[in-house]
């Protein structure tokens, strides 16, 4: 089925799983939409109600409106092109847009760029300086720093520092003021990002818990159309609310896998749908920023498509950490078991699904590396793949379960994975410069520890992923902690 026919039939299936109305919405004196439940002293129990019918005519609407959201995205884009933003801000913005925007979908570029302007709901102070800050930080290799001239650009702002610092004033001045803004909810993603590439753990779990503590209070974690009445919102307000919930839902998987933690947010039949209606950044071209003399050829971005699988992906990660990971979470080992069958399978489908032109196939003959966030998402699904399989390892230690873990061999399935993501770094590397490479090195060192040295290759691709770790140090510090702990099992 072609790729937008599947995520016509996911809205679909959306809304026809569940006609429930929504009581627990309500807009304040101020116009914005807030959330409470049934106990809340804010909300009287059957104040708002949206029947079906509503639901139907909302979508009739909807599907009229989205047109004119994507000839208004069109159009803002060609504004911008002709906008006379001073650098460094453009080159920091442009490379916000090529590495970031299309991996995370925080911000919804033809909202930001024209509020940045006009002085809109989808801009703020804050927003700015987290982009601008996170830019420079990511921004040695690939990135705007590579620029001729931008360090005496960013000299004034103390070689950039004074964007971060900047951007955490500006966001408490927000948050004083009481009232949930959806630029608010995208700076503290941004700086909870950042913090966790510097390394401050406690940092980058604070900015996101507040991030996801305001979609509760603003309602974006039910699906929009089912209040837009109520609400009086937009289609291009429903589309941000959409793209913002499953932008912290895929967030929250990853800074859970990164410290070892419990995800937060879950999906539901009331959750927002993965479907993302101006679908214009599908068709535009993608040219790596920052990179000086690069002969990389222009590529179609595909970052819809892109984004909606990583957010696929996501939720099937989501069922491994919480079934497998939870210090919480104590099956029984023939429960576990079938969990991890069940999302083997799952995993198989994304995998068999996943549209052509976002599999990178490494046996190909002439591999040409695909945009950074495509090669992202593959190294994201071997990732995944290993998380389950070590998982299945350890299971395989349980005697009533030897047989049935024979005929998958979870320890292969490792290996091949992990030889897969040392493949797409190097490709990414010997194209952009260094990317993600600590779970191969960590899947490696487990195999190294399991069969001891008579596994030269094994140890030489452990090497591998050692020295490249190294080179992140410098822009990554948060990658000393991960030196640490591998030297120290080494």
């Amino acid at each position: 089925m072609p790729f937008f026919d599947q995520i016509q039939s996911i809205d679909k299936g959306v809304h026809d799983s569940s006609s429930r109305s929504v009581e627990n919405l309500r807009v304040e004196e101020d116009g914005r939409v807030s959330f409470h439940g049934s106990t809340s002293l804010f909300q009287l129990p059957g104040s708002i109600r949206v029947s079906a019918t509503e639901h139907a005519q909302a979508d009739q609407e909807m599907a009229a409106k989205k047109e004119t959201l994507v000839n208004s995205a069109w159009r803002e884009r060609a504004y911008e092109k002709l906008a006379d933003t001073p650098e460094p801000f453009r080159s920091l913005l442009d490379s916000h847009f090529c590495w970031i925007q299309p991996l995370f979908n925080f911000v919804y570029r033809p909202a930001f760029t024209r509020d940045m302007k006009t002085g809109g709901p989808y801009f703020s102070h804050a927003l700015l300086n987290a982009i601008l800050s996170h830019s420079v930080r990511w921004g040695t290799k690939p990135g705007c720093r590579s620029e001729p001239g931008m360090d005496q650009l960013l000299a004034p702002f103390e070689d950039g520092a004074a964007f971060s610092q900047n951007a955490v004033t500006n966001l408490f001045e927000d948050i004083k003021q009481g009232h949930s803004k959806i630029p608010t909810v995208q700076a503290l993603l941004l700086l909870s990002a950042q913090e966790c590439g510097r390394g401050n753990r406690t940092q980058a779990w604070l900015y996101s818990g507040m991030a996801f503590r305001l979609i509760d209070d603003m309602g974006i974690c039910v699906d929009g159309k089912r209040y837009a009445g109520v609400g009086h919102l937009s289609a291009e307000d429903i589309e941000i609310r959409n793209r913002l919930f499953w932008s912290c839902y895929f967030w929250d998987k990853l800074i859970s896998l990164y410290f070892g933690r419990s995800p937060m947010i879950q999906n539901s039949e009331i959750s927002p749908p993965r479907v993302l209606m101006d679908d214009t950044a599908e068709i535009e071209i993608w040219m790596p920023h920052g990179i000086p003399n690069s002969t990389y050829p222009p590529k179609q971005a595909h970052s819809i498509s892109c984004f909606i699988s990583m957010c696929e992906l996501a939720e099937i990660l989501n069922e491994i950490l919480v079934h497998h990971y939870s210090p919480s979470r104590d099956l029984s080992p023939s429960r576990a078991y079938q969990c991890a069958r069940i999302e083997g399978l799952k995993l198989r489908d994304w995998w068999r699904d996943l549209p052509d032109h976002l599999k990178i196939n490494l046996a190909a003959p002439h591999l040409e590396c695909q945009p950074s966030h495509i090669v992202t998402l593959n190294c994201l699904y071997h990732s995944v793949n290993i998380l389950l399989n070590r998982a299945m390892l350890k299971l395989s230690r349980e005697q009533e379960l030897s047989n049935a873990m024979a005929e998958h061999n979870p320890l292969i399935q490792c290996m091949s994975s992990a030889t897969s993501i040392v493949a797409l770094f190097d490709l990414y590397t010997n194209t952009f410069g260094d990317g993600h490479v600590y779970t191969a090195a960590s899947i490696f060192l487990l195999e190294v520890q399991a069969i001891g040295p008579a596994a030269p290759k094994n140890l030489e691709r452990l090497s591998f992923c050692l020295r490249a770790l190294e080179r992140l140090r410098e822009t990554n510090p948060g990658i000393t902690t991960v030196l640490g702990s591998l030297d120290h099992r080494w």
